[in-house]
């Protein structure tokens, strides 16, 4: 993403104009935009009119329009992104309050205002600071398949992609007719190695991992290296040191997760965001597990460890699903960047957001959204709960 202006005021309002150059750019746009935003972009426009002899015609028009947004629908697999609202701005063919959905597209300029409540806090200009970062890129790629089958995926620092799911029909072995199974595996092969090679940069040196139950894996990287040799493609032959093969259950993506916990792919995955926050969850539920007061989950239970500065200096993190800033609700959402505010300025703790799109991100939100690991231990955040509901109980009755 590109960072062509940007004006913000001291009551939080303000505009952006961003320049989308890759498709994961759209992730972080719709994690930036919200309902009532005024979003401005290109839009074609279909417009009928009618002549002075009272037929009609409709043509479809290229202009320029300002939504206030109402909806968002971001489809993660072509990482396209459907913004609709109401018209803000009347121009030659549009009325203010008629509705239009804007198809945000790679290189070309959008300018993003918010106004009113919604106002450009920490979050919304920490996901600008990290869209724009210049060394945002692909983290690894990695291949998971088994006979027939292969999964090729993406792995940034904000999700695991899909990009492509390849199927080779290869003939079983048989007495006598050996050749057919080879000859059917090779031919995988080469559809597999050809689909990568569309996607990769090989100028680039990111980990490509080569997941597979029983040989395959270890078959494909061999077939990879001959291949280089073959065509002479030092290129390819350069990416040697760049393939981890590794063991896995099945060729099937969800196999990743197993694959992302190895300690080969741990150890050359260790310095990407996405290494680094697999961590925190794990180190949190090895706390967890433990039962010693220093980690603790659920909106509540958090809140109160943060506001006993338990969440701060020495260790203290509070991980977030960035779902919670997604909340439709303006007051919800202010509530998360309130608290994420305090832990990271106030208290001096580490405030990291989890994607929901990556692995971290799915295991912190089936504990809510939300937990944290304090710098010292705390007991019974949850019965204290209880008790003020108890309490409240005996007040009614």
């Amino acid at each position: 993403m590109r960072l062509i202006k940007q004006n913000f005021e001291r009551d939080g309002s303000g505009f952006v104009t961003l320049f989308p150059e890759e498709p994961e750019d759209m992730w972080y746009s719709y994690n930036l935009i919200r309902p009532n935003d005024l979003l401005r972009a290109s839009a074609i426009r279909r417009v009928t009119t009618e002549s002075s002899t009272g037929s009609t015609s409709s043509t479809r028009l290229h202009t320029t329009l300002t939504i206030r947004v109402t909806s968002l629908d971001f489809d993660p697999q072509s990482s396209q992104l459907h913004v609709s609202g109401r018209i803000a701005e009347e121009t030659k063919f549009t009325k203010v309050g008629q509705y239009h959905t804007l198809d945000l597209e790679l290189q070309r300029n959008f300018t993003l205002a918010k106004d009113g409540e919604e106002s450009w806090d920490s979050v919304a200009r920490g996901i600008i600071k990290e869209a724009c970062d210049p060394v945002k890129s692909a983290d690894a790629w990695a291949v998971v398949m088994q006979e027939g089958l292969a999964n090729l995926a993406v792995l940034t620092g904000a999700r695991t992609v899909l990009r492509q799911r390849i199927e080779v029909s290869i003939p079983r072995k048989r007495d006598g007719r050996a050749g057919d199974h080879d000859k059917g595996l090779e031919k995988f092969f080469q559809t597999t190695l050809d689909t990568l090679l569309r996607q990769i940069d090989l100028n680039e040196t990111k980990p490509i991992l080569i997941a597979s139950p029983g040989f395959t894996a270890s078959s494909f990287q061999k077939f990879i290296l001959d291949t280089a040799i073959r065509t002479g493609n030092k290129a390819l032959m350069a990416q040697k040191t760049n393939l981890v093969v590794v063991h896995s259950s099945s060729g099937h993506l969800h196999s990743l997760n197993e694959i992302l916990q190895t300690p080969e792919v741990t150890a050359r995955l260790k310095d990407t965001q996405y290494a680094r926050e697999g961590k925190l969850m794990d180190d949190f539920m090895t706390l967890l597990r433990k039962d010693d007061g220093r980690a603790w989950y659920g909106p509540q239970e958090v809140e109160k460890a943060v506001e006993k500065g338990a969440v701060g200096r020495g260790g203290g993190v509070l991980l977030i699903s960035n779902a919670l800033f997604r909340a439709q609700d303006v007051a919800i959402r202010r509530r998360w960047v309130r608290l994420a505010d305090k832990v990271r300025d106030v208290e001096g703790g580490e405030v990291r957001a989890l994607s929901s799109e990556h692995e971290s991100g799915k295991r912190l939100d089936g504990l809510g959204g939300i937990a944290a690991i304090l710098t010292f231990p705390l007991d019974d955040l949850d019965d204290e709960e209880t008790e003020a509901e108890i309490a409240n109980g005996h007040m009614k009755t």
